[in-house]
């Protein structure tokens, strides 16, 4: 099996088990650290203005944006 034939192998596409698997275990393991209530606090307290800069920073690297999504950082969230 040459390297091109491994790399098709190991790409699962949108349903990456793998990477779910791992995305969960590293937020368990987050959540059961202690620091949710830390970092919500530290959130919190993000400055609107810089928290749209950075959405912008993001959607400038995204592909595509989806035009249903919006947001407004001056209204608190549930």
């Amino acid at each position: 099996m040459n390297d091109d034939d491994k790399k098709q192998q190991d790409n699962q596409g949108e349903g990456n088990r793998e990477a779910a698997r791992e995305y969960n275990e590293e937020t368990r393991e987050f959540v059961e650290s202690g620091k949710v209530d830390e970092a919500a606090e530290k959130a919190s307290e993000q400055d609107p203005g810089e928290a749209e800069a950075a959405e912008r920073a993001g959607e400038e690297r995204a592909r595509e944006k989806d035009p249903e999504v919006v947001r407004d950082y001056r209204k608190p969230t549930d």
